[in-house]
């Protein structure tokens, strides 16, 4: 085991959600929300409750992929979802305190957009925006696009992106708005600073015509785990979102990281690090089972199997492979999509040659790991990877809404502030500050 490091960053915790739903793998379950598409209040209720956990941020993921055979959807809620920042904008004039995370892909996008979008946000809710990069993991046919962008060029686009739009956030500062009825002078020309930016993919002039972002700037999160994603990562990324599922393997990722960001002046004040985990929590072993059983018992594993199968390209359909025998993977050619993610599914299959149930039994549809057990016992594993330096937090995907987040809040928050891990209450209404990463 890792010694523990004398200081460390403050443990941050993350809530993840989609603009359809929390949880589409059990929906069926009773009690399970499922109009979280429609119901404004469903998302409200979440994230008031979540505030009174005092989560850190809540991440909104977001994709644009077509469907080209509508049947492969008609048994999950993948379809309709809010559009990511119209949800947290909402979510910004209902909520105080808590972080709001959006998905916007540099592959689909224009960095002037989305600088006006975020900065936005960031004012409306009073400096508690952040943007997750994403180059997206396909997608290009509903954007006059053939076929999805080659996996290195995306990389190479996705850095330019975030050079301009941080410069469009420079581009005017809070101070250029004197808004003087006397002189009428409403704004100081020398605290304005076209861009005129002029590289490889964009031509952007500037200066961007929206209120200067509260953050100095908006916190800017990242998912990749490539090699090409952990540069991006180690470069610009400051919340980085993984599926780590080992901690030896998660120890090593953080390491890579940082490292890496070493070379670009950065270091661990700059970076946190959230693997996601989806934990079932019971006041008892027994209870925390019992859900599991139940959880399980809801789901339906075909559709699920396949698409851990489609989202690794595996080259195997799972939901065929007999239920008792260890699976067996062939040559795995190398994806364009989730690159990071096929390697840590092949890995832990080939490592572990488990029988399908067993991946039910350790992984969400999207490749996280499930967690099952008390407070305690689930807080001892936290606690494990966060003091041992695996990670700086955890990103919480929840396996049931409302009851699942009801339960974290009520069972695990408070041994977590219990062991001082979590805060007693909110420093700031400011991201970063409360995040503790310095302004850029």
């Amino acid at each position: 085991m890792t010694a523990s490091r004398s200081t460390r960053a403050p443990f941050v915790l993350g809530a993840y959600f989609t603009g359809s739903a929390t949880n589409g793998d059990a929906w069926r379950a009773p009690g399970e929300d499922t109009d979280a598409d429609l119901s404004f209040e469903r998302y409200r209720d979440y994230v008031a409750t979540l505030e009174k956990g005092r989560f850190d941020a809540i991440f909104l993921y977001d994709n644009v992929l077509p469907v080209p055979d509508p049947s492969r959807i008609a048994r999950t809620p993948a379809l309709a979802r809010w559009d990511t920042f119209t949800l947290l904008a909402a979510l910004a004039v209902t909520s105080s305190h808590i972080g709001l995370i959006g998905t916007a892909s540099t592959t689909f996008n224009e960095p002037y957009n989305i600088a006006r979008r975020i900065a936005s946000l960031d004012v409306l809710s009073g400096g508690r925006a952040g943007w997750n990069v994403v180059t997206a993991t396909g997608g290009g046919e509903n954007f006059n696009l053939v076929s999805h962008v080659d996996h290195a060029l995306r990389y190479e686009r996705a850095h330019e992106f975030v050079d301009v739009v941080k410069g469009l956030w420079k581009s005017t500062e809070t101070e250029a708005f004197i808004r003087d009825k006397h002189t009428g002078v409403w704004l100081d020309p020398s605290r304005v600073h076209p861009l005129n930016h002029k590289g490889r993919f964009f031509q952007v002039a500037g200066p961007l015509n929206a209120p200067p972002p509260i953050q100095h700037p908006p916190i800017l999160a990242q998912a990749g785990a490539s090699g090409a994603g952990k540069e991006l990562a180690a470069r610009i990324g400051e919340v980085i979102y993984t599926a780590e599922y080992d901690i030896d393997a998660a120890r090593a990722y953080r390491a890579d990281v940082l490292e890496r960001a070493a070379r670009y002046g950065r270091d661990e004040r700059h970076i946190r690090i959230l693997p996601g985990l989806a934990p079932v929590v019971g006041r008892t072993e027994s209870e925390a089972r019992e859900k599991f059983e139940r959880y399980q018992s809801y789901l339906d594993k075909a559709d699920i199997l396949q698409a851990i199968s489609s989202y690794s390209s595996l080259g195997t359909d799972l939901s065929q492979w007999p239920e008792d025998k260890p699976v067996e993977l062939g040559l795995v050619e190398e994806t364009n999509t989730h690159k990071s993610r096929q390697f840590l599914i092949v890995d832990w299959i080939r490592k572990t040659r488990p029988t399908v149930k067993d991946i039910l039994q350790n992984f969400t549809r999207g490749g996280h790991r499930l967690l099952v057990g008390t407070p305690a016992s689930i807080v001892d594993e936290i606690e494990e990877w966060y003091r041992t330096g695996a990670c700086d937090g955890f990103n919480i995907m929840f396996t049931s809404a409302p009851d699942g987040i009801n339960d974290f809040v009520e069972l695990v928050v408070p041994e977590l502030r219990r062991r001082g891990l979590t805060q007693q209450a909110y420093k700031s209404r400011n991201l970063r500050e409360n995040l503790k990463i310095p302004s850029t």
